[in-house]
């Protein structure tokens, strides 16, 4: 938790990514969870553009009230390392946050460019620093090109994309590792120790009417507004896939940071394909081991659905 960083027993995490509406969920989740020290949160293109990210940063800390007070934020990369740039605004909103009551940012962004904060950090403290990334992985990546010792030095990251099986923005891609697979291929390239949480469970993770409505009845701000924005995702959702409500693919990013337990992992070699083409974007994941290539990745592959959303609604609800 972001108020307290003498607690010795709280993983210090740097928030990586693109809001969005369910990255400022997961963020929420994280700043209300005790386990975590929130160091700073580095903004990447991706959902939308980034001088809305950088803003939705700051109003997703605002929002969390004291648990999120101090922390600093920072912009980052404004395009992928070689494709054009994409967004999902047609999934989020052309803000990324489509709620009514956002309090605007309390602090303005620090001056220091995200990647030089995700390298200043890890060097203060090796060893210790985990990078919640939920979005493309293009800040890290860049990070990891100029500082090459940081893999290394990293604790983890947990990187809330790809899939073992197939895609959302396209039949083979999901939209965070289409949205810069080249950056994507670094990271899994690099050596550093590694966690892949990726559509295949997420999906199995939804936004019901009936936990939105027990996010609404929560009686706090933070509640009220991830209610709203869970409402509007749920649109979309029915439309394109016929489901009740929204995927929370972030906030089980941010669940398996606090509780690794909550899914079942799996070590096995994942490739990201960067040839254009039809599988431009997919993260190929050796299942059966039938490469013999060694294990760059723990895969998530199973997830207790109920306790991950008791665990969303009980921090929540700690919150202002």
């Amino acid at each position: 938790m972001s108020q307290d960083p003498a607690l010795s027993s709280a993983l210090p995490i740097i928030m990586d990514g693109d809001p969005g509406l369910d990255d400022a969920v997961a963020w929420l989740l994280a700043c209300a969870s005790p386990e975590l020290e929130v160091l700073g949160v580095t903004a990447v293109h991706g959902n939308v553009g980034l001088p809305l990210t950088v803003r939705n940063a700051g109003i997703t800390l605002t929002l969390a009230g004291a648990a999120g007070a101090g922390v600093p934020y920072f912009a980052g990369t404004d395009r992928p390392l070689v494709r054009e740039a994409m967004t999902a605004a047609a999934v989020h909103g052309d803000s990324g946050l489509p709620a009514a009551d956002l309090p605007p940012p309390a602090h303005p962004p620090q001056a220091e460019h995200a990647v030089d904060f995700l390298i200043r950090t890890v060097h203060a403290r090796p060893g210790e620093v985990t990078v919640l990334a939920t979005g493309p992985l293009t800040n890290v990546a860049l990070a990891f090109r100029l500082a090459p010792e940081l893999p290394g030095l990293l604790r983890e990251v947990v990187w809330m994309g790809g899939s073992t099986t197939g895609g959302n923005r396209t039949p083979a891609a999901e939209f965070n590792a289409l949205a810069d697979p080249h950056a994507a291929a670094v990271v899994f390239g690099s050596g550093v120790a590694l966690r892949m949480v990726g559509l295949n469970v997420t999906m199995q993770c939804i936004a019901t009417p009936e936990r939105i409505t027990a996010l609404r009845t929560l009686g706090n701000r933070a509640g009220r507004v991830c209610a709203e924005l869970l409402t509007f995702y749920a649109g979309v959702y029915r439309t394109r896939y016929g489901l009740s409500g929204g995927a929370l693919h972030d906030p089980l990013a941010a669940a398996a940071a606090v509780r690794p337990e909550l899914l079942d992992w799996q070590s096995m070699n994942v490739q990201i394909e960067t040839q254009p083409g039809l599988n431009f974007g997919r993260t190929v994941c050796d299942l059966y081991g039938v490469t013999g290539q060694p294990a760059n990745a723990q895969v998530a592959v199973g997830v207790r659905d109920e306790a991950f959303f008791a665990l969303l609604l009980e921090r929540l609800g700690t919150l202002e």
